[in-house]
C-alpha cells in the first residue's frame, strides 16, 4: 500500500513522484492510502491525475477509494472528478 504524504504540495510532489514512480513499476496492484493528506494545491492534483492515466496505460489495477475530504475538495474545485475520483479509481 502506497501511504500518501500529509503535503501533496509543490515543495513535496517531487519525492512523492518518485516513491509513486517506484511502487508502480514493482506492483501490478497499486493501493492508495490517502488518509494522513492535510494540504493539496493544483501540482498536488495534477501529479494524481498524471499517476491514474500512468497507472491505466501500464495496464496495471489501481485501488484507491479515496477518504481525504482535502483531495476531494481540491479536485472538485479544479473540475477534475471524473477524471481523478470517478472515472479512473476502483472502490
Amino acid at each position: 500500500m502506497f501511504t500518501l504524504p500529509e503535503q501533496l504540495t509543490i515543495a513535496y510532489v517531487d519525492d512523492c513522484k518518485t516513491s509513486l514512480l517506484a511502487e508502480i513499476q514493482h506492483q501490478d496492484i497499486i493501493e492508495f492510502d490517502d488518509n494522513n493528506v492535510q494540504c493539496i494545491d493544483t501540482v498536488g492534483v495534477q501529479l494524481l491525475l498524471a499517476t491514474v492515466n500512468y497507472i491505466k496505460s501500464q495496464n496495471k489495477q489501481l485501488i484507491w477509494q479515496c477518504q481525504s475530504q482535502v483531495i476531494k475538495e481540491g479536485v472538485k474545485q479544479l473540475g477534475l472528478n471524473d477524471a481523478v475520483l470517478n472515472q479512473s479509481l476502483s472502490s
